[in-house]
């Protein structure tokens, strides 16, 4: 964590942010995640001035898969789900060709009790995990498939920002997604790399969403609900193998210790900046008690075809 010198203004924090701002990119470089504290960020404003200053180059947030609340100039909540439901460890739109290199964090409302924003090195993840899934991720991949719906997660219009179908079809077809209707509902799959690496620093990483979005991941009692209500096939979202072969509780219960072995956690404090490398480190949020009031921005966007992915992008069902 840097402890930033003592700033009395928002525009002394911005000269000091400039002039130090090659030693911070390496430091998030080397470690996937670099906290800032001291810093005189009080309102969503004040930190729209410091992410420009992080990241001049935005990233559009695409493919929208959970509840969020826009403040404008790209800024958006962390999330927007209930705080008894924790979240898992992620790589950010690690389902999109194009995603954000950088993401920034900052605390506006800190909690009373828990809601930590973990990180967790992909390096060390993709040690970590079993031999025989990474050279099964290696050579397949992940699949990725969403039902969208206005009852559970979100609807098509939501996710894709259009009330026009002939637009969320343009964009499937430009991005490599797989869609098919029935009536008004959408379906979706995307076969995606599961192992990339990091351009510009050569660390080959874990970055994915497989374990996030698999059915065993959730409460067996919920799993069991929507199942009943929806459907094998029809779940919000499934996550397997590209080739198709599913992801076992087993295979969810190494790939979350491999997480669970590579995470870190500071506990939030108003006006916490927190950098994130999306490649080297994924992140996730603890359940809290209180008002929390976490800010997000992304930037610094990375195409996957610059990433080394061990098997291409591909629009396929599986």
């Amino acid at each position: 964590m840097v402890v930033t010198p003592e700033l009395s203004t928002l525009a002394d924090a911005l000269d000091w942010l400039r002039s130090v701002d090659d030693e911070l990119r390496a430091a998030m470089r080397s470690h996937g995640v670099l906290y800032l504290r001291g810093l005189p960020v009080r309102d969503v404003q004040d930190f729209g001035a410091v992410r420009d200053q992080l990241v001049p180059q935005r990233t559009p947030y695409r493919e929208k898969a959970t509840p969020r609340h826009s403040y404008g100039d790209d800024v958006f909540s962390s999330t927007d789900l209930p705080p008894a439901q924790p979240i898992r460890m992620h790589n950010e739109n690690s389902y999109t060709l194009d995603f954000p290199g950088t993401l920034v964090f900052c605390c506006l409302t800190a909690p009373t009790e828990g809601g930590a924003t973990p990180v967790a090195d992909c390096r060390a993840v993709l040690r970590d995990i079993p031999e025989h899934l990474v050279r099964r991720m290696r050579s397949s991949g992940w699949a990725l498939r969403r039902n969208y719906s206005d009852l559970v997660s979100l609807d098509w219009r939501t996710a894709f920002a259009t009330d026009r179908s002939a637009q969320v079809e343009a964009y499937c077809a430009e991005n490599l997604i797989a869609a098919r209707w029935s009536g008004d509902d959408l379906s979706t799959s995307q076969i995606r790399a599961g192992v990339i690496t990091h351009p510009h620093t050569g660390d080959e990483v874990w970055f994915n969403h497989m374990a996030f979005w698999n059915s065993w991941s959730l409460d067996e009692e919920i799993r069991e609900s929507l199942v009943d209500e929806f459907g094998a096939d029809g779940l919000p979202f499934e996550t397997s193998f590209g080739d198709g072969e599913p992801v076992t509780k087993e295979d969810l219960a190494a790939i979350d210790a491999a997480y669970a072995g590579a995470t870190m956690r500071r506990s939030w404090q108003p006006g916490d900046v927190m950098m994130v490398d999306n490649i080297l480190a994924a992140h996730g949020r603890e359940r809290f008690r209180g008002d929390r009031r976490i800010v997000v921005a992304m930037g610094d966007p990375v195409s996957v075809r610059d990433c080394l992915p061990t098997v291409p992008a591909e629009a396929r069902f599986v």
